[in-house]
Order: C-alpha cells, then sequence, then structure tokens
C-alpha cells in the first residue's frame, strides 16, 4: 500500500464517523501507525524469524553470507547500534542483535553486579528485550519523522519531484528491527520452568532463543572452570520445551541455538539412564572416568556400572558429581551437535578455549558427516585474549615450516614491541578475515560478541574520566566527545531529538493544532548542531 492509499483508507474510517471525528488529521494518523509498524513483540518474533530462515537459506547456498551481531546490555546501546548500520552500510541485512546473559547478570540484575551463573531474575531477560525494541522502533518513529519533516518543507517550497522522491523513501523505509538471539542460560530450572521462560521471551520478541547443556543450578560462564552437562535426553526436553512455546505462541519458523559446552566441562552431575547398550544414554555414561572393580573390593556407598561384562565404578567427587575421561571434550560435542540438531535445534553453538578455526572445524566435519547443513553460532569472545592467540598461532605455524622465530619470545607476543613485526602484521590479517574464513572453513553461520559494549563502556569512560578530571578539563569532553560526534555524524549530538523531542511536537501540533506548546522552537540550543 503506497503512502498515500494508507492515507485515503484512514481518511474514510475518519469520515465514517463523522463530526466527532473531523479534527483528527488522516495523514497525521498515517504517519503515527508508519511510525509503529509493530504492534507486538509476537508480531516482531514472526518477522524477525523469517529474516533468520531466509538468512540461513543464503548461508548454505554460499557462506560468504554469514551474519554477524554484537551483544547489548540496554535498549540505547542496540539502538546506537543498528542506527549506526544504517547508516555505514545503508542497510541492517545479515545484522542482528545478542543478548547476553552474562550482561544481563552484570549489568541488569536488582541484586547488582553477579556472576554468569543464572542468579539473576529470570524475568529481567524478557524485559531486556522488549526494552531493546522499544528503542528500536523509536529508532524508526525518530528516522520518518525526519522524513516526514522534509516531505511538508518540500511541498510548501512546491518542489513535486523531492515530494516524490520523500514518499518512495518513506514507502521503502527498512525498520532498524532486526533478529535478537537472546541467551535463556541453562533454562532456569527444568523443562517446564524452561518453557515459561521461553514464552515470556517469544512474547517480548525474541525469534531465537540459545540454550546450553549445563545443570541450571551448578551453570557457570562458559570461559570459566566448574562446568557440568546433563545428560542428552536432560537436554533434548528443553530443546522440544522451546519449540512447544514457539508453536503455542504461532512462531512456527521460531530459532533453537542449541549451545554446547562440553569441550570445557569436566563433570556430570548424574548418570544417564540407558535402556540398551549403544542408546543415547550408553554413549553419555561411556565417556565417565571408571575403574574396573573387583566384586570383592566393593565399598560402602559405591556407584557402579555395567559395561561389557564388567562392573565399574565412576570417578565420584565429594561434591557428589562424577568426572569425565580426559581427552573425551571434542567426542562429546561431537555427540552433543549431532544430537541437538536430530532433535529439533536449527542451529549449533561451540563453546571453545580459543579462536581457533581448525579445531572448531575438525568438530564441524564430524557432525556434518551425520548431519550435512549442520551450522553453528560462534562467540567471538572478549574472554579470548585475540591477540596473543594469533600472534602465538603465526609462531607456531612459522617454527613449523621451519622460519626463524629466534626474534620472539612465544610467552610474550602479547608485548607492545612486537607491534610493528611481520609476525604481528600476519596475525591481525588473520583476526580481520577470520569471521569470513571460520565461516567458508568451519560451517559458522553467525558470528558474535557477546560482551562488546559492556568493553567499550569500561573503555570510553576510564578515557573520559582521565581527561576530564585531568588538566583537559572541559577539553577532554569537548575535544575527544562532542567534535568527533559532530564530525562522524553522530546522530546522538543532538541529544533531544534522539530522546524523542521532535517525535512529541508533531504529536502536539496533530493533537493540539495552533495551540500546541513545542519544544523545537529558535530557543532550543539543539538548533547550534545544524550548521555542524
Amino acid at each position: 500500500m503506497t503512502y498515500q492509499a494508507k492515507i485515503d483508507e484512514l481518511g474514510q474510517t475518519i469520515g465514517a464517523n463523522g463530526s466527532p471525528w473531523s479534527a483528527i488529521d488522516a495523514e497525521s494518523a498515517a504517519r503515527m501507525r508508519l511510525q509503529n509498524r509493530f504492534a507486538t513483540g509476537l508480531d516482531i518474533a514472526k518477522y524477525t524469524a523469517k529474516i533468520m530462515r531466509r538468512d540461513m537459506e543464503a548461508y548454505d547456498a554460499d557462506p560468504a553470507n554469514y551474519t554477524q551481531s554484537l551483544g547489548c546490555w540496554h535498549g540505547f546501546i542496540g539502538q546506537q547500534k543498528m542506527i549506526s548500520i544504517k547508516k555505514h552500510f545503508g542497510t541492517t541485512k545479515q545484522r542482528y542483535l545478542y543478548l547476553s546473559g552474562w550482561m544481563v547478570a552484570a549489568l541488569r540484575s536488582e541484586f547488582g553486579p553477579l556472576p554468569d551463573q543464572s542468579m539473576h531474575e529470570k524475568t529481567s531477560v524478557p524485559a531486556l528485550i522488549e526494552e531493546l525494541y522499544t528503542f528500536l522502533k523509536q529508532a524508526d518513529a525518530r528516522e520518518l519523522g525526519g522524513l516526514f519533516r522534509d516531505l511538508d518543507t518540500a511541498r510548501e517550497r512546491g518542489n513535486e519531484m523531492e515530494a516524490k522522491r520523500l514518499e518512495a523513501a518513506i514507502e521503502n523505509h527498512e525498520t532498524h528491527v532486526v533478529p535478537i538471539i537472546a541467551d535463556i542460560d541453562a533454562g532456569f530450572g527444568n523443562a517446564e520452568a524452561t518453557y515459561l521462560l521461553a514464552k515470556k521471551m517469544i512474547e517480548a520478541g525474541a525469534c531465537a532463543l540459545q540454550i546450553e547443556n549445563q545443570v541450571s543450578d551448578e551453570k557457570q560462564c562458559g570461559h570459566q572452570d566448574g562446568k557440568v552437562t546433563v545428560p542428552h535426553e536432560d537436554f533434548l526436553q528443553k530443546i522440544r520445551a522451546i519449540r512447544y512455546a514457539f508453536l503455542e505462541l504461532g512462531v512456527d519458523d521460531g530459532i533453537i541455538v542449541a549451545r554446547t559446552d562440553s569441550l570445557g566441562a569436566g563433570l556430570t552431575k548424574q548418570i544417564a539412564y540407558t535402556k540398551e547398550e549403544g542408546d543415547l544414554g550408553d554413549q553419555y555414561n561411556s565417556f565417565l572416568d571408571c575403574e574396573e572393580v573387583d566384586p570383592a573390593d566393593i565399598r560402602n556407598g559405591d556407584v557402579f556400572l555395567s559395561r561389557e561384562g564388567k562392573l565399574l565404578r565412576p570417578k565420584r567427587l565429594p561434591s557428589n558429581l562424577y568426572q569425565f575421561r580426559a581427552g573425551t571434550g571434542e567426542d562429546r560435542c561431537v555427540l552433543d551437535g549431532i544430537t541437538s540438531l536430530q532433535h529439533g535445534a536449527d542451529l549449533l553453538w561451540i563453546e571453545t578455549e580459543k579462536p581457533h578455526i581448525e579445531q572448531i572445524a575438525g568438530m564441524v566435519d564430524r557432525i556434518r558427516e551425520v548431519v550435512p547443513n549442520a551450522k553453528l553460532v560462534y562467540n567471538n569472545s572478549p574472554s579470548f585474549n585475540w591477540t596473543l592467540n594469533f600472534r602465538q598461532q603465526v609462531y607456531d605455524a612459522w617454527a613449523e615450516a621451519g622460519k626463524d622465530v629466534s626474534g620472539y619470545d612465544r610467552d610474550r607476543l602479547m608485548s607492545v614491541d612486537y607491534d610493528g613485526t611481520d609476525l604481528a602484521a600476519e596475525a591481525d590479517e588473520k583476526i580481520r578475515t577470520f569471521q569470513r574464513d571460520a565461516a567458508k572453513r568451519a560451517g559458522i553461520f553467525h558470528h558474535l560478541i557477546t560482551l562488546p559494549t559492556y568493553h567499550t563502556a569500561a573503555l570510553s569512560t576510564d578515557n573520559l574520566a582521565r581527561e576530564y578530571f585531568g588538566d583537559q578539563a572541559m577539553l577532554g569532553y569537548v575535544k575527544n566527545v562532542q567534535r568527533e560526534e559532530i564530525r562522524q555524524g553522530i546522530a546522538c549530538v543532538k541529544h533531544q531529538n534522539m530522546a524523542g523531542s521532535d517525535i512529541g511536537d508533531d504529536h502536539k501540533e496533530a493533537f493540539a493544532g495552533e495551540a500546541a506548546l513545542k519544544a523545537g522552537g529558535k530557543d532550543n540550543t539543539m538548533n547550534q548542531f545544524e550548521a555542524a
């Protein structure tokens, strides 16, 4: 429907209600409807799920079509990210948002900063999803509001060609609303708890939920020690619970991301139930660290497994957890991935201890022997020391190739002393192309950074505090913040506009006509930035 057709449609609705509605302007109402394209979170979830499904098909056709996101812990941060993407690249295609449970715990819990152990209020996760989409919808309203104002100016000046161009821009406006991959941790309880929380997250707008195979009440950050996994059937119950939530709410193509922490998890809380040799429970138990026991050597409280006619004692810790055999992590990751995809997951997430393409690819190759179109979401984590990791990878490759590395100390490669070296330059190039190369070689459909805006907020605040409270004083703010905002075209330099003052003025004019008391007059200091 064209812009004018929308106005005509609302004009008929207004006209049908006679004189009581005569003061309602059809074009103003049409503009407000366009500025609020998504009435509910479910509308968003249905819309964005289709985007992800199309992107997944495009990636299957060509791995160069991988997607990206950054983790955002506040609606404003997510909004500014998407405004920036549209400004620099002209489109939001293949760019998403990531909602990190780590950042919810650290920054959004009523308890204050918490470790990533699922101790934060579970309702804070859907609340952040709703907040992110509120800010993204406001970005739409703000951008469209500017187009409406420009259209009015073009009409006032009699510039019909410009008016037509602006009407086309309005009709073809690309929304800032993009898919969110949202972290549901380990489900915050049993399968029923997972289902209930999944519904809240989907109703808030999430089209993709990421769940991990850790024990809910023992959950740890994927990059810390002490991770405890659950048997496959326990995890699959939660995958099914999420699918039921999607189907109940009418998001039939919702996306489930199954994350395995098995590479770094050496413990399990329970021995899996098994009915017959070789079933999933038996395969899970086969990774346990066991010792063969003579029936005469049975101690009080021992737990035993029977395998191939032998009596085995699993290694049981004082914490009542059972230990896996060392070196089985990759095999367990492969089995986790295959099992998850065979039972309803759409994408995999393998949490690794370093960003190494061949390590990831080795596991994906094995998974794809069973599930050929297996695809990954991968955490380009700030927990990795990217500089040191890649410099050491280059160092090792050079050493293996017989290249002279005597001028480098492998353990000190992070040092600034090496920044100008050929080794550092090669490592930086590998970091630059990591996402492209991993998408092609290791089946990574979506690259994300979990905690980037946590770190950028800390860095930028530290830099400002150093300057402002030091000798530079006010110049520290003006030179490094405001002047750069103006020169780089950062929309937020007009912070009143960003917060919605112009949208409010438009509404006031529609509601009150000439009697409207508007904030955007000649005495608004925001006008000082017009000449910038």
